[in-house]
């Protein structure tokens, strides 16, 4: 499964945004529920996250996305996924003051 996302820069005042669309779809990555670990033949584990339908809901079908020799590194992948995603979503809030001065 190929992701696709634009970045935006509230520093040019661009009143474009980032879509509902893009922020349901990282919502939904965000949460480990959409998320599951499997084994292999092979004895590897994969990571797996659920594929969306074009209005938005699951579809019940699940698409790799990375392989892992431990369950614990397999988890970690999701974990860090998980985390991806919700820095983006804090991002699409718009700009964080983080000093000001008088």
């Amino acid at each position: 499964m190929t992701f696709y996302y634009k970045t935006y820069s509230w520093a040019n005042n661009s009143s474009q945004g980032i879509s509902e669309e893009t922020k349901k779809t990282w919502e939904f990555f965000a949460d480990k529920k959409n998320w599951r670990i499997v084994q292999l033949p092979n004895g590897f584990y994969q990571t797996e996250c659920q594929s969306l339908n074009a209005d938005g809901t699951p579809s019940g079908e699940w698409t790799d996305i990375t392989r892992r020799e431990t369950i614990e590194s397999a988890e970690a992948a999701i974990d860090g996924s998980i985390e991806h995603y919700n820095k983006k979503l804090e991002f699409a809030k718009g700009p964080k003051v983080v000093k000001t001065f008088e």
